[in-house]
């Protein structure tokens, strides 16, 4: 049985009751989770489950899929046991504050990236990762982005200030698939996501050249 996802549910829930269904060490599965695990390019959240420190998420599936999910929890001392057993009824906490910047950061790299190919044209994704500090977008490309930069990131303002809304949509043919839709655009993505871009507020954009052909976008909330 898949971990039930209630991060696609409600993105802004923080805390919730899970039920313990596999144990191996220090690490568990639950038959319910809003603790997300690195997974297309984005940071796992932080908190505790059952009031372990939660080391490492673990996305289990494929690319785009999170089938299951495992958690590795801190032991206070080497050669602790976990204090759980299967079928325990436990609580789930995440850092609010870092997975509402999560949530921000990712929305607000899908425009930039759709603002960005509107400046430059289409070129491939060479890179791409969501932290609680900033997001960043990697592009193959010759020229340097810095010529555009200042423009897009004007537009990107505009249009969170406009109030979109968004959504992460289900896959008509794979529950385990989401699609982030915004003002007609639509792209493959099983992140969190804030539901309309006034709540990003104003972005600012930065270049960072990683060599010949290759420019980077960071996306940073201001």
């Amino acid at each position: 049985m898949s971990t039930k996802k209630l991060f696609w549910e409600d993105p802004y829930q923080t805390e919730c009751k899970a039920k313990v269904t596999s144990i191996d060490g220090n690490k568990v599965k639950l038959d319910q989770t809003i603790f997300f695990a690195f997974s297309g390019g984005q940071e796992s959240d932080s908190g505790t489950i059952a009031g372990y420190n939660v080391l490492n998420a673990v996305k289990l599936g494929d690319k785009e899929n999170i089938i299951d999910i495992e958690y590795e929890l801190e032991l206070k001392e080497s050669g602790e046991s976990i204090n759980l057993k299967v079928g325990d009824e436990i609580e789930v906490k995440i850092d609010a504050e870092k997975r509402m910047k999560l949530m921000k950061l990712h929305s607000a790299a899908h425009a930039v990236y759709y603002f960005m190919i509107e400046a430059i044209g289409k070129h491939k994704i060479i890179g791409s990762n969501i932290t609680s500090d900033k997001a960043r977008v990697d592009f193959a490309y010759e020229k340097s982005i810095g010529e555009v930069l200042l423009e897009v990131e004007e537009k990107v303002n505009v249009f969170m200030a406009e109030g979109h809304a968004i959504e992460s949509k289900d896959d008509e043919n794979n529950p385990d698939l989401k699609w982030w839709t915004c003002s007609g655009w639509k792209m493959p993505c099983g992140g969190t996501h804030v539901k309309n871009t006034s709540e990003i507020g104003n972005i600012q954009l930065k270049r960072k050249n990683l060599g010949a052909g290759k420019e980077r976008v960071e996306v940073l909330l201001i």
